[in-house]
């Protein structure tokens, strides 16, 4: 009587794909493919081949945001922008250096006859005073964080600097020539009413934000020393930007990627667009 096969007849043991010189009976759960104690990798269900390993680190780093930013937990763009307020209302605002507020504070005439445009930019992460400061750095701590974490990193940073520059630009076009105006509010104000945008997009509730950018914008008109052609300015800019970053959601990778930077860069050209009729009219003004 036989039993089995003979031992010539067995079938080889397979070997594993990195080390063809080892035998082995283990199987990557997830292609299939022998690997040998050296290869392998522990995971939820058996053990996964190198490859494998690194394919499903892959698809956890391109994982994305409902708006097609990376996925994030963090608020790294935020706390980096907190920091630069708070650095710079130290040096430049209490020390004054560098030439202080009114070297780097956004100034229509300064700007249209002396090409300074960086104060355009400048006077955004700039603060008159601790009260100032500290309303701006409060809001962007509450909404930074969030809208961050839903626009991804990058997105969030464009909807920032846009709409800073949209309060600076709207100061720039529509204040009073020898204006001086500093502070992050254009951008946070933009902050408020993103965030109303991006909630009416999730169908969450945004009445808090609402209400708060509402008395502010009020406070505006009759407080003195506020500029609230800024505020109105990123206020504009930052639901309409909104707007352009929540958009595509149909759409998938690059494609929806692309349709954002071209609508962002569209805003940004029509911002550019009104600052350079302003300069235009101060230099009829007061020509050179």
């Amino acid at each position: 009587m036989s039993y089995g096969l003979p031992a010539e007849a067995a079938p080889p043991a397979p070997t594993c794909i990195r080390h063809p010189d080892r035998e082995t009976w283990i199987r990557c759960s997830r292609c299939s493919n022998p690997i040998c104690p050296e290869c392998m990798t522990a995971a939820a269900v058996g053990y996964q081949c190198p490859d494998c390993v690194r394919a499903g680190a892959v698809t956890t780093r391109q994982a994305r945001t409902v708006f097609g930013g990376r996925l994030t937990r963090e608020g790294g763009v935020t706390y980096a922008i907190m920091g630069a307020c708070l650095g710079l209302y130290v040096l430049v605002g209490m020390l004054g250096a560098a030439g202080g507020l009114a070297r780097w504070g956004m100034q229509p005439i300064a700007i249209a006859l002396g090409d300074e445009w960086f104060r355009l930019v400048s006077s955004i992460f700039l603060h008159s005073g601790l009260l100032h400061l500290a309303f701006n750095m409060y809001v962007l701590f509450l909404l930074g964080p969030p809208l961050e974490r839903l626009l991804g990193h990058g997105r969030f940073l464009v909807l920032f600097l846009l709409s800073g520059l949209g309060g600076s630009i709207a100061s720039y076009a529509f204040s009073p020539i020898r204006t001086l105006s500093v502070g992050a509010s254009g951008a946070i104000f933009g902050l408020m009413a993103a965030w109303i945008v991006v909630s009416k997009r999730l169908n969450a509730d945004a009445t808090q934000v609402l209400v708060l950018l509402a008395i502010n914008v009020a406070l505006g008109f009759v407080l003195p020393g506020i500029d609230w052609r800024a505020h109105l300015g990123g206020a504009v800019t930052g639901a309409v930007v909104a707007l352009a970053l929540t958009t595509g959601r149909g759409a998938q990778g690059r494609q929806r990627l692309g349709q954002q930077v071209v609508v962002s860069l569209v805003i940004l050209g029509a911002l550019l667009a009104l600052a350079a009729w302003r300069t235009g009219q101060i230099e009829a003004l007061l020509p050179v």
